[in-house]
C-alpha cells in the first residue's frame, strides 16, 4: 500500500535540490547562512545536523523546522484510506515508482494514472474487482511512469491522453484545462510544469474525499525537483495544488499518499515561517 513506501526524498535531497534550483554553491550559501562551507556540503552530502539545517534554510527558501523534523525522522504523513483508489509501487532501476487506479465500483468503470515500470498487478486488479479500464491519463512523459503504456493500451483498449507539451507515442494530446469522467468520477487537469515541460495534475470528484494525482509536481516532504524550472515547479504546487481543500488526498509518482495540509504544514519547500 501507498503509506507503507517509505519518503521520496532525505533532507540532502531537499537541500541538494534547493542548491541547484537557485543555483546556490556551498560557498554562497554558507557566507548567506554564516556556517562553514564544510557545513553547507557536509548537509547536502546525508550528514544531518539540526543546527546546521536551521542555519541554511532561510537561504534556501526552506522551512527550518519542517527540514529538522524531516532530518530528524520526527515526521511521516498520516496513513490514508479511501475506497475507490488503489496504488501499485514498481521498481525501476535503484528507485520505485507509483501508479493508480481511481474507480466507480457500482459502475465497474475505472482510469489509470500513469502505468509505472510493470502494469501487472494493475491489470491483475482490474480483473480481480471486475473492473473496465475506461481511460489511462499521463502526468508526464518520464520514462519510469509510461514505461508500461503499450501493454496497458493493448490488453484494455483504453485511450490514454497526454499533455500535448509531452507527446508520448500511441497517447492523445490534450491542453491542461480539459475535463474527464469516469463513471461517477469527475476529472480535472491541472497544469503544474516545473519538473517536466508538460507536467499534468489531476483532481479527481466522486469518492468520499478530493485526490490529486500530481506525478512528480509534489511528493510526501518534498517535491520534484524543478529540472525544467524550479521557479515555475514551485509557483505552479502553491497555485493548483495547495489551494487545494486540505482533506485533498495528494497522489504522488514517488513516496507515500499524503494531502494538502500535510504538506502544507510540513513540507519545507512550502512550510516556510513555520
Amino acid at each position: 500500500m501507498a503509506n507503507s513506501i517509505p519518503l521520496e526524498d532525505t533532507t540532502a535531497d531537499i537541500i541538494g535540490k534547493a542548491m541547484r534550483g537557485l543555483n546556490k554553491s556551498a560557498a554562497e550559501v554558507a557566507r548567506i547562512s554564516g556556517i562553514s562551507e564544510a557545513e553547507v556540503s557536509a548537509l547536502r552530502d546525508g550528514h544531518f545536523d539540526a543546527t546546521a539545517a536551521r542555519a541554511v534554510a532561510p537561504a534556501l527558501g526552506l522551512g527550518g523546522e519542517a527540514l529538522v523534523l524531516l532530518g530528524g525522522g520526527q515526521w511521516i504523513p498520516q496513513p490514508v484510506h479511501i475506497d475507490g483508489l488503489a496504488c501499485f509501487n514498481t521498481p525501476f532501476h535503484d528507485m520505485t515508482v507509483n501508479s493508480y487506479l481511481v474507480f466507480d465500483r457500482q459502475a465497474g468503470k475505472a482510469v489509470a494514472f500513469d502505468t509505472g515500470a510493470d502494469c501487472s498487478e494493475m491489470l491483475a486488479f482490474l480483473k480481480r474487482e471486475g473492473l473496465a479500464l475506461q481511460l489511462i491519463l499521463i502526468t508526464h512523459s518520464h520514462a519510469d511512469h509510461i514505461l508500461d503504456l503499450p501493454r496497458l493500451r493493448e490488453t484494455t483498449d483504453a485511450v490514454a491522453y497526454t499533455s500535448r507539451l509531452e507527446p508520448v507515442d500511441g497517447a492523445v494530446p490534450f491542453a491542461a484545462g480539459q475535463s474527464f469522467a469516469c463513471g461517477s468520477l469527475q476529472i480535472n487537469s491541472l497544469s503544474t510544469w516545473g519538473h517536466s515541460k508538460g507536467g499534468i495534475s489531476y483532481t479527481v470528484g466522486g469518492l468520499e474525499k478530493p485526490l490529486a494525482i500530481v506525478g512528480d509536481a509534489i511528493f510526501a516532504g518534498s517535491m520534484g525537483g524543478g529540472s525544467v524550472s524550479y521557479a515555475d515547479a514551485l509557483r505552479t504546487n502553491r497555485e493548483e495544488l495547495l489551494s487545494l481543500a486540505g482533506e485533498t488526498i495528494l497522489c504522488p509518482g514517488h513516496g507515500p499518499l499524503t494531502t494538502v495540509a500535510e504538506e502544507s504544514a510540513h513540507n519545507p519547500f512550502f512550510a516556510v515561517g513555520k
